[in-house]
């Protein structure tokens, strides 16, 4: 016979009555991954979360280095996806990235203020409920016993996260061993309450197998298609998805709720714009979910990101954090903000980049516990609510780079919060394996830039746009990178013609800049590496030494004038037949290639290398060219600001993208059609 044991921390009248909703349920990796099991179990549960900053061990040693997360995993206890099996006398941790409850997201972004925690078992078992301060110590807050198979629940409040702090539990077994049958967090319900529902739009460009690997995984999830309306997949490439092994079949599946656009290539702005487009026409979806098409998704994470958006208190942006799918523990950033000085993305400053939970989970790593407030999310998964699409339009349109962090920007001056969801997450190829800066897309992360900081910047011609701007391209140029300046350059051309040619050029300028920067030696890779001379310095390093990382400003000035300097001089006869050095990727740096009049530079992604060399001429025009440039925008900033900001609304439009849309060619564009 079961037994229900409840324990009630802060009884609630009103609560007491109304329905309670599930919104955050414990889950486990599919097929017992090892490698992303540390974001769902903890079998450390003996390790505490301490502040490595201020504690110290009792002898007096530091403890920031702690013994691996990983060390005592244990796939073989898992026996389903939501259930674990414990043998006799253990304990396991779900104080996880994805099964511990974040409070304080909770407490800071929605009325609710209490959660109930619901553990079900299959014989003896004890659990120990933990919250966490902002500074990442744990707290001891219950412990509840069933002698049987039975729930054990509690309701606990949200009161005590102002800045910071997680709920979870520990199970322990007994002498009878224990199953984890089913555990959840669910919060009372306001009244009225109706749920969301969600249209998923995915664009994609020559990923077919991505794109049906989405189609089998969502068909397969009943609690997502639950909430789904339309998974909608923006196909802009010319290996279709419907010619994709298994296609038919996995479109089958979710019928009506399934649809495929083929339109011509618009960039990943132009692929969501019409995914946007379609969800907000359709009328029937709460909320746009934005998905990469190259990404791993944990259904849960989807769910969550509905559920908690379904309480927010005003309509809020709700975006996933994102994983390496090649290192599956390893997180990319926790929270990204943008330097309006420097007009510049990067990781709130709280947070570190590339956290390995494999070395450090959740309950050992202190400053993850502190909620970490965001300017925008990536669009590798980002749910944005319908009403704030029809409120500010759609993406800018500007193929890729910036999108995301413009809308984000846009909703926030128009009074919408972004939260970056923990427990919410895919798993992303990462950009270690590429320098998108240097290839075609340095254009892209030029020109949308400097029209969003034209349009958002608060300070006085931009802030250090102007300054960091041209200094990126004289390093640029130091490193012999002559095609990535050309693109550069182009770039702010192109901002210099106004907000009208975002529309008029979003279909046409990658295969522009393409054939352009293909001009250049740098971009030009070979994979065969005998078809490069033999190399052959003339002059050896100085005292035999390669040039090493300036270690302070003054250093690295001094190296830069030193190394303009040197690219003025005409370029030895025996440098232009023979490449001088090997360059690894990772070496490709100002300091090294500037001592250079050539080089053979392996590509990024390891595939290839390039033969870098030196132009003494092209230097000079480019650099004047640049000067040029930045002293015209800088003339011009309050004219082209006026313009790119006012005409925002206009060029955002799901008029002017419609008319975009529209005017492309009949054989790169086809109707909407159903999946099946």
């Amino acid at each position: 016979m079961s037994t229900q044991v409840q324990k009630v921390m802060v009884p609630s009248e009103d609560t007491a009555v109304r329905p309670w909703r599930t919104v955050h349920r414990v889950v486990l990796p599919v097929n017992g991954d090892m490698d992303t099991l540390p974001l769902y179990v903890d079998f450390n549960s003996a390790q505490r979360v301490v502040d490595s900053r201020t504690s110290t061990s009792r002898s007096g040693a530091s403890t920031n280095s702690v013994v691996g997360a990983s060390a005592n995993q244990r796939t073989d206890f898992i026996v389903g996806r939501r259930q674990v099996r414990l043998p006799e006398y253990n304990r396991v941790s779900f104080g996880t990235y994805f099964n511990a409850f974040p409070a304080s997201y909770w407490q800071s972004h929605t009325d609710v203020e209490q959660v109930r925690l619901n553990v079900q078992v299959d014989a003896e078992a004890t659990v120990i409920v933990y919250r966490s301060s902002p500074r990442g110590t744990s707290n001891r807050v219950e412990s509840l016993h069933t002698d049987e198979a039975g729930t054990l629940s509690i309701d606990l409040p949200l009161k005590q996260f102002g800045d910071g702090g997680w709920y979870w539990f520990d199970l322990v077994s007994h002498a009878s061993g224990v199953t984890l049958l089913d555990a959840e967090w669910a919060v009372p319900t306001p009244e009225g309450f109706v749920p969301g529902t969600v249209s998923i739009a995915v664009t994609t460009f020559n990923r077919p197998d991505f794109c049906v690997r989405h189609l089998t995984t969502f068909a397969e999830s009943q609690d997502l298609l639950d909430v789904l309306d339309c998974l909608i997949i923006t196909d802009q490439g010319n290996k279709r998805v419907r010619d994709e092994d298994g296609y038919e079949e996995a479109a089958a599946v979710l019928g009506d709720k399934f649809r495929l656009v083929e339109q011509g290539n618009l960039g990943g702005s132009g692929g969501f714009a019409r995914g946007m487009f379609e969800t907000v026409n359709d009328g029937k979806s709460d909320y746009c979910l934005l998905l990469d098409d190259d990404v791993m998704v944990e259904t849960e994470g989807v769910l969550r990101a509905v559920q908690f958006a379904d309480f927010t208190r005003t309509p809020t942006i709700v975006g996933g954090h994102m994983f390496n799918l090649y290192e599956r523990s390893v997180l990319h950033t926790f929270g990204e903000t943008i330097n309006e000085w420097r007009f510049y993305w990067g990781p709130q400053h709280e947070t570190k980049e590339g956290h390995d939970f494999g070395a450090s989970n959740l309950r050992t790593t202190p400053w993850m516990h502190r909620r970490i407030d965001v300017d925008f999310n990536g669009w590798w998964m980002c749910l944005i609510p319908t009403t704030i699409i029809r409120d500010i339009g759609l993406a800018l349109p500007v193929f890729i780079k910036w999108d995301d962090a413009e809308f984000g920007i846009r909703a926030k001056r128009s009074g919408y919060k972004t939260v970056s969801l923990p427990g919410a997450a895919v798993w992303h190829m990462p950009w270690t394996e590429k320098d998108d800066t240097i290839d075609w897309q340095a254009y892209f992360h030029q020109r949308n830039r400097w029209v969003a900081a034209m349009i958002y910047s608060p300070y006085k011609k931009g802030g250090n746009l102007m300054k960091e701007s041209f200094a990126v391209d004289v390093r640029h140029l130091l490193s012999m990178q002559y095609s990535a300046v050309e693109l550069r350059l182009e770039a702010l051309e192109d901002v210099l013609k106004g907000p009208q040619h975002l529309h008029q050029t979003i279909q046409t300028k990658l295969p522009e800049i393409r054939k352009r920067r293909g001009e250049f030696p740098d971009a030009q890779v070979s994979t065969d590496a005998a078809s490069f001379p033999s190399v052959q310095r003339v002059r050896p390093p100085k005292r035999g030494v390669q040039p090493s990382a300036p270690q302070s400003m003054p250093v690295a000035l001094a190296r830069a004038v030193t190394g303009a300097v040197r690219q003025i001089i005409p370029v030895r006869d025996h440098a232009r037949e023979y490449p001088e050095a090997v360059v690894a990727a990772m070496d490709a740096r100002w300091w090294r290639l500037s001592q250079l009049d050539s080089a053979l530079v392996s590509s990024a992604d390891g595939t290839g290398a390039s033969w870098y060399k030196r132009d003494n001429v092209q230097f000079r025009q480019m650099v004047a060219r640049s000067l040029k440039l930045h002293q015209k925008l800088l003339a011009n900033w309050d004219r082209l600001s006026d313009e790119y900001r006012d005409e925002l609304p206009a060029y955002t439009s799901p008029e002017a993208w419609k008319e975009t849309f529209a005017a492309m060619t009949p054989a790169e564009t086809s109707e909407s059609k159903p999946g099946n």
